[in-house]
């Protein structure tokens, strides 16, 4: 079996691996290690499986899954609780609804998809820390955070790629 032949969708293979995966790597560009006075990039890893769990099917599960990696996101990096997870959770609805015209599109035209989503994340977190804080987070990090993120779209592709004709009832 070839690594992009499709794998069964048990919830931990396509649910929960890609979110410890995700949580790890958040961990790890969560270190404060500084190379000639600069730092790692902070990329939002969870907006790999947010996007890809709403393109490869619906699932009750995957908005618990991105509800939890938005949570677990409020406390590590110390944010209001609710602020990643509302915010994952609108580009995941969108991604959603908008589900129907992506199948079947490019690879260029899904990571602009990609970045479709992570826009309307960062403008989320943006409006919602703006209203929280009372004052606007510097809209130069969040360019380079969204940056830094949609550059992730090819763990994405491989998900989606991994999973997508899993689901025999979509044959």
């Amino acid at each position: 079996m070839s690594l992009s032949a499709a794998r069964p969708l048990d919830p931990w293979r396509w649910l929960g691996f890609p979110m410890l995966q995700c949580l790890g790597w958040t961990l790890l560009f969560g270190i404060p290690l500084r190379v000639f006075t600069l730092q790692l990039p902070e990329p939002v890893f969870c907006m790999v499986p947010a996007f890809a769990w709403a393109v490869i099917r619906p699932s009750i599960m995957a908005p618990f899954g991105v509800l939890l990696m938005g949570l677990i996101l409020d406390i590590f990096w110390g944010s209001p609780i609710g602020l990643w997870a509302l915010s994952l959770l609108t580009a995941y609805g969108v991604v959603l609804l908008c589900r129907n015209w992506m199948v079947g599109q490019s690879r260029p035209m899904m990571w602009a998809w990609f970045a479709a989503a992570c826009a309307i994340a960062s403008l989320a977190g943006f409006l919602f820390t703006r209203l929280d804080a009372r004052s606007s987070p510097s809209l130069i990090a969040v360019f380079w955070q969204f940056l830094a993120t949609i550059l992730l779209y090819p763990f994405a592709h491989r998900l989606i790629d991994r999973f997508e004709d899993a689901d025999v009832r979509f044959r």
